[in-house]
């Protein structure tokens, strides 16, 4: 292939070569790379298309020649503290694996340069076909999620503490941290059963036999996904008791304005009586005052016992 010309306008187009294999890997894909790809393979235009498309669903489309891959991955915006769902794609033929994926995608950054600088890497990795090439970067891009549960460990013990600390509002935290358990189970959980799927396929374009490398892959996929899946279970039993602590939170607050209501009822009441009686009756003695007091505190005790009987206080 002819790509000296091309090269110099596509700087995010790398390649690298050992015996008959070559792989092409293209960062943020541009409408140009779709036209060099139109130009040098026999791709399907519908494909080409996809593989710049930010909306598509994760799947595998089968030709004689080659394998078309979409897959996602979770990437996590520290300023919103919420993943995005990402894609790359590639295609796969028995000579070449064209990758075209976005930057955030490091771990097949770093197999490529891997790769481009040692001997040692092309052998280990390239010489075995297009096919154990592109499980050798799922394996890396699974093993790098890792972290990334252990990140929301981490999170999910914080909220722990918020839910449970009196003085401390969960509410936002948890959900900002629901939403990004969403995002990561809807890329998580289609892509372990496309793993499924790809196994049987990729045998055609790889001269080791993938069973064992994939079920160990497999492995990992659902240590993920049952790991979401409790991870899940633990933010609906915060959730549900952050919104029964909250509940009682407010009908404590509720309650200490109740008793102030009832204390200070009295007063209002003894006020309004002696407002209502004859000036000469209301007149200031101290055998009127202290009736008037022994009646709040007879009216305050009163309602004070009627609170506590109906357990209030």
């Amino acid at each position: 292939m002819a790509q000296k010309d091309v090269l110099p306008r596509l700087l995010n187009l790398k390649t690298v070569a050992f015996g008959d294999l070559t792989w092409v890997d293209i960062v943020d894909p541009t409408d140009e790379a779709q036209k060099y790809l139109a130009d040098h393979y026999s791709f399907h235009p519908l494909d080409l298309e996809d593989a710049l498309s930010r909306r598509q669903i994760s799947k595998i489309e089968e030709y004689p020649l080659y394998l078309f891959v979409i897959f996602h991955l979770p990437v996590y915006d520290k300023t919103t503290r919420i993943s995005a769902r990402k894609q790359w794609s590639a295609f796969v033929g028995d000579k070449y694996l064209v990758t075209l994926r976005p930057k955030e995608l490091k771990s097949a950054e770093d197999l490529f340069r891997e790769c481009e600088t040692a001997e040692e890497a092309r052998q280990e990795y390239m010489s075995h076909g297009s096919g154990y090439l592109l499980y050798t970067i799922l394996d890396r891009a699974i093993d790098s999620y890792f972290p990334v549960l252990n990140k929301l460990l981490t999170l999910m013990d914080d909220v722990e503490d918020s839910v449970f600390d009196e003085g401390v509002e969960a509410g936002t935290e948890l959900s900002i941290l629901r939403r990004d358990l969403i995002t990561q189970r809807r890329v998580m959980f289609p892509t372990r059963t496309l793993f499924t799927e790809l196994e049987g396929k990729l045998k055609r374009f790889t001269k080791t036999d993938l069973t064992l490398y994939f079920s160990d892959l497999m492995d990992h996929m659902n240590k993920i996904c049952d790991t979401l899946d409790e991870y899940e279970e633990v933010i609906n039993v915060y959730k549900d008791a952050d919104s029964l602590l909250s509940t009682y939170r407010v009908n404590g607050v509720i309650r200490v304005v109740a008793v102030l209501f009832a204390v200070g009822l009295p007063f209002l009441i003894v006020t309004a009586v002696r407002l209502m009686l004859p000036t000469s009756a209301s007149t200031g003695s101290a055998q009127s005052f202290l009736v008037l007091a022994g009646a709040v505190v007879v009216l305050i005790a009163a309602i004070l016992l009627f609170l506590r009987r109906r357990h209030l206080l």
